[in-house]
């Protein structure tokens, strides 16, 4: 799916009405100061054009400040400040935004435009091999699954199942 393919398939979720308003600008803007990388375009135009958060797998992903949030995280900044990586293996810039269950994160690479993906594990963390518009792109479809997620982990990190 293209960005705007995948803008189109969120819009249409949201009125469906099970996602929340879009984001305010200054939420967005406050995120990014916070983070200190801008959001991929992809998210900020999903943020501020269609809901804030929500979107993506099961509840989705975390919104920005107001926004969807999941399990006992508010937003994007506080997990990034906080974070769900006590082992500190976490890079800079790589910003969780969905937490499968069981220790396992899906996290957006802020560094890169296209938003490569990662995933986190009991402190192991490996890029996923797809960007954010096919990660959503296949969460919306039930095509990526928490399996799917620990078979794209290096043999080094964890054995693939």
């Amino acid at each position: 799916m293209t960005d705007d393919e995948v803008v189109e398939a969120v819009r249409d979720r949201a009125r469906a009405g099970s996602l929340p308003a879009p984001a305010p600008p200054a939420a967005v803007t406050e995120a990014e100061q916070t983070i200190g990388f801008p959001l991929p375009p992809l998210l900020r135009r999903l943020y501020l054009e269609v809901a804030n958060g929500g979107f993506g797998p099961d509840d989705g992903i975390l919104g920005v400040r107001g926004g969807a949030c999941q399990g006992d995280w508010n937003d994007l900044a506080e997990i990034y400040q906080e974070g769900p990586d006590p082992s500190g293996q976490i890079p800079a810039g790589l910003v969780p935004v969905y937490d499968w269950g069981c220790t396992i994160w899906s996290l957006v690479d802020f560094r890169d435009p296209t938003g490569p993906m990662w995933c986190t594990h009991e402190g192991d963390c490996w890029p996923q091999g797809i960007n954010l518009a096919q990660w959503l792109a296949e969460t919306m479809t039930d095509t990526l699954t928490v399996r799917r997620l620990l078979a794209s982990q290096p043999a080094s990190v964890w054995p693939p199942l």
